[in-house]
C-alpha cells in the first residue's frame, strides 16, 4: 500500500494540474505580445531589405497573414513617395494648388459631392503624361487645378486628389494624345455651367466634353470594357525598301533561295517601278552634277558604306573639320561661305555642312527638306554647273611666311575682336578635309531628294488592300508575347483580344504628304503592343511578305518586332457598354457616350492633335529616318519578313561572324606556327 501524501509534501506536476507559476500574469502577457510583435516587425524588415536587394522568392519570404499584419499604411506610403518626388526639384512648380488657410476653408459653404465620370480630351505635347505628379506638369495636375478654380472641388479637399477618389480610365505616357478619356471622382456639380467654368480655367490643349452622374461604386478603370486607338502613318512608309538597301537585297536573295521570286514580285507589283522612276527623275541629275573625283565615293557612301568607311578612305579628318568651325576659333564659316557664294546652314555650322551647287538648268527649283531647321524648306540655287569650290577660306592659309598668314577671301574684319588665329593645317590634310565636306554635302542633298520624292508617293488601292489583309491577322484572341517586352510565351497575360483593326481606304492629304488612319479596337493592350502591331504590318507590306507570317509570331518563338514611332498614336475613346446597359439604366444615370460630343471632338482633334502630329513629322522626318534605319540595319533580326521566314533570323549576326572569323584566323596562325616549328 502506497503512502498518502501529506499536506506538506510537494505535488508532482502532471498534464492536468498546473501551479500558479505556470500561469503568466497580465503584464507578462503584454510583454510576450510586444516581444512577438517586435520579432515579426524585425523579420518583416529583414525580408523587405532582401527584396530590395534582388530576392527572387518573394512569396517564400513572407506569409500572407504576416504581411497583412505588418504592412505599412498605403496612403502614408504614397504620400511619402510624392514628397520624395517633389524634393528632387525644390524650385519646380507644384502640380497641386497651394493649400488654403484654415480661415478660408471655414468660410466656405459646404456643398454635397457626387460621384461623376468626366469625359475629357487633350493633346499631350508639353506634358509629362496623364498621371498626376507632385513636381511635373501633367494632364491630371492641370485638370485638378481647374476643378478647384471652378468650385467643383472644395478648398478643404484641394490639397489631395485622393480625397476626391480620383481614378483614370487609361494612363497615357509623355507626349501621347487622347481624343477621349475618362476620369472618375467626386465633384460638386450643382452649377449648371460647371463644364464651361472648368474649361475656362484650362488651356486649349485640354477640354472637358461633359460630366455624367454615376453610381457610387463607379470606377472608370474597372468599368471600362474596351478601348479604341488610332494610329496615323504616312503612306510612303509602305513603299518597298530602296533597292540598294541591305534589307531589299536580302529580300531578293531569300526569294531566289526559296524559289519564291514570282510570288515576291507579285506582292510588289503595284510599286515595282517606283524607285526606278525616282532615280531617273530626281536622283540622276544630282549625281551627274557632282565632280568626278567624288561621284563614286558619294554613291558608295550613300548606298553601301557608313561614315567609318569614309574615315578609312580619308583618315581621321573629323578633328580637322571641327577645328575649322569650333565656336572658340576666330573663323566665321557663314561669312566666308557667303563670300564664296555658297549657302550654309546657320544652325549646323558645327558639322561644317554646306549645300552643294546644282545646275540651274536641271534642279534650279529643287527644294530640299532640312530636318534641322524646324522642317522649313530651303531653296537650293545654283549659278552654274561648276561644283562648289573648296571652302579653304574656312581655315587659316598655310603660308611660308608665318607673319603674313591671312584668311583666304576674307580680311581681318571676319575675325572677332581679340581673337587669335588658328594653327596652320597641312595642305594635303586640307585637301582631304575639303573633299570630305563636299562628299557630306552631296550626301545630304541626295538624302533630302529621297525624302522629297517619298512625300510625292500616293498609295494605290491594291496596296491599301494588302494592309487590310495583314491587319486582319490580328483579329480574335492570340498570344501577343512578341508584341510587348519581358513577357514569355507561357505568360497568361500575353493573350489579348482584338475586336477590329481597320485602315481607312481614303487617305488624307496634309501639306503634300499622304496619311493613312489605322483604328484598332481591343479589350486591353500591353506596353508597345499597338506600335509593334503597326510595325509588323508595315514590314510585311513593304517587304512583299506573306500576311500569314503574323500568325507564326503567336507561337513559342522569339521574333524581334520593331515598334514604330509613338508620334502617330492617340487614344480615340474608351467604351463602357456593360455599365451603360446595366447599372446606368438600372439607377437612372446618363450613359457615358462620346458620340454626343462628336462635332467638338473632331474639331479638337484636327486643331490640337492632328496638326501637331503633321507639323512634327514635317519638321523631323521621324518615319523616314526610322524605316531608313530598319532597311540598312545589317543584322538578321528583321529577316523574318523575307521568303525564308523566321528561320532567316537564326543566321549568325555580324558580331558572331566577326568572332568566328577571329577564331578561324587564330587557329590558322596556330597551325602555321606548328608547321614552322615542325619544319
Amino acid at each position: 500500500m502506497e503512502d498518502e501524501p501529506t499536506s506538506g509534501s510537494a505535488v508532482p506536476p502532471t498534464s492536468e494540474a498546473k501551479t500558479d507559476m505556470d500561469v503568466p500574469t497580465t503584464s507578462e502577457n503584454k510583454q510576450a505580445s510586444l516581444g512577438e510583435r517586435k520579432r515579426k516587425r524585425d523579420r518583416f524588415e529583414r525580408n523587405t531589405d532582401s527584396l530590395k536587394h534582388g530576392s527572387r522568392n518573394k512569396r517564400r519570404d513572407l506569409g500572407r497573414k504576416e504581411w497583412s499584419r505588418v504592412e505599412p499604411d498605403r496612403r502614408q506610403r504614397n504620400d511619402d513617395e510624392q514628397a520624395k518626388q517633389g524634393s528632387h526639384d525644390p524650385g519646380a512648380k507644384k502640380a497641386l494648388p497651394t493649400p488654403f488657410s484654415p480661415d478660408e476653408i471655414a468660410a466656405e459653404d459646404r456643398r454635397p459631392k457626387r460621384k461623376v465620370a468626366v469625359m475629357i480630351g487633350y493633346s499631350g505635347s508639353g506634358y509629362r503624361g496623364m498621371q498626376i505628379n507632385a513636381s511635373a506638369r501633367t494632364i491630371e495636375g492641370d485638370l485638378f487645378a481647374a476643378f478647384v478654380a471652378a468650385g467643383a472641388i472644395s478648398k478643404a479637399n484641394a490639397d489631395d486628389p485622393k480625397k476626391s477618389a480620383l481614378v483614370r480610365c487609361a494612363r497615357t505616357d509623355k507626349g501621347v494624345h487622347a481624343a477621349g478619356n475618362v476620369i472618375s471622382l467626386k465633384l460638386i456639380v450643382e452649377d449648371h455651367d460647371i463644364v464651361q467654368k472648368i474649361n475656362d480655367a484650362l488651356n486649349p490643349q485640354i477640354r472637358v466634353w461633359g460630366i455624367e452622374r454615376t453610381v457610387g461604386s463607379f470606377s472608370s478603370y474597372q468599368a471600362c470594357d474596351s478601348r479604341w486607338y488610332e494610329y496615323l502613318i504616312p503612306s510612303h512608309v509602305f513603299l518597298p525598301p530602296h533597292p540598294s538597301s541591305w534589307l531589299a537585297r536580302k529580300c531578293e536573295e531569300r526569294a531566289d533561295e526559296m524559289n519564291d521570286r514570282e510570288g515576291y514580285e507579285t506582292r510588289q507589283a503595284e510599286v515595282k517601278t517606283w524607285w526606278q522612276e525616282v532615280e531617273q527623275r530626281d536622283i540622276k541629275p544630282i549625281v551627274d552634277s557632282l565632280d568626278e573625283d567624288i561621284r563614286d565615293l558619294v554613291t558608295k557612301a550613300l548606298y553601301e558604306t557608313t561614315d567609318t568607311d569614309l574615315d578609312a578612305e580619308f583618315g581621321d579628318v573629323d578633328s580637322v573639320v571641327k577645328k575649322t568651325v569650333d565656336d572658340d576659333q576666330p573663323i566665321k564659316i557663314a561669312q566666308v561661305a557667303e563670300q564664296e557664294g555658297a549657302a550654309i546652314e546657320p544652325e549646323k555650322t558645327e558639322s561644317a555642312v554646306i549645300v552643294l551647287d546644282i545646275p540651274r538648268t536641271v534642279e534650279a527649283e529643287h527644294r530640299v527638306q532640312d530636318s534641322t531647321q524646324s522642317g522649313e524648306d530651303r531653296e537650293v540655287l545654283a549659278d552654274s554647273a561648276v561644283s562648289l569650290p573648296p571652302i579653304s577660306g574656312a581655315v587659316i592659309d598655310d603660308s611660308s611666311n608665318a607673319e603674313q598668314q591671312t584668311v583666304s577671301m576674307s580680311d581681318t574684319a571676319s575675325l572677332p575682336t581679340g581673337a587669335t588665329q588658328a594653327p596652320p593645317i597641312d595642305p594635303q590634310k586640307q585637301v582631304d578635309v575639303d573633299r570630305r565636306k563636299r562628299i557630306d554635302a552631296a550626301i545630304r542633298i541626295l538624302k533630302s531628294a529621297y525624302q522629297s520624292a517619298k512625300r510625292t508617293y500616293r498609295i494605290p488601292p491594291a496596296r491599301v488592300s494588302r494592309i487590310q489583309v495583314a491587319l486582319d491577322q490580328y483579329l480574335k484572341t492570340h498570344n501577343f508575347h512578341n508584341y510587348t517586352i519581358q513577357k514569355p510565351f507561357r505568360d497568361p497575360s500575353a493573350r489579348r483580344t482584338i475586336r477590329s483593326f481597320i485602315v481607312n481606304p481614303e487617305p488624307v492629304m496634309v501639306n503634300g504628304t499622304e496619311w493613312l488612319s489605322l483604328k484598332v479596337h481591343g479589350q486591353s493592350f500591353m506596353m508597345h503592343q499597338i506600335r509593334k502591331m503597326v510595325g509588323m504590318v508595315a514590314l510585311i507590306v513593304r517587304c512583299g511578305c506573306v500576311p500569314r507570317r503574323i500568325l507564326e509570331t503567336y507561337a513559342d518563338v522569339k521574333v524581334s518586332i520593331p515598334k514604330v514611332p509613338g508620334l502617330g498614336l492617340l487614344l480615340e475613346r474608351p467604351v463602357f457598354d456593360s455599365y451603360n446597359e446595366k447599372q446606368a439604366s438600372k439607377h437612372g444615370r446618363e450613359k457615358i457616350d462620346f458620340s454626343k460630343y462628336e462635332k467638338e471632338m473632331l474639331e479638337f482633334k484636327q486643331r490640337e492633335i492632328y496638326e501637331r502630329i503633321f507639323r512634327e513629322e514635317e519638321r523631323d522626318n521621324t518615319f523616314h529616318q526610322f524605316f531608313n534605319h530598319i532597311d540598312n540595319y545589317k543584322e538578321p533580326y528583321f529577316l523574318f519578313v523575307t521568303s525564308k521566314g523566321i528561320a532567316a533570323t537564326q543566321e549568325p549576326s555580324s558580331k558572331q561572324r566577326r568572332a568566328a572569323r577571329q577564331m578561324f584566323e587564330e587557329e590558322s596562325d596556330d597551325e602555321e606556327g606548328s608547321v614552322n616549328e615542325g619544319g
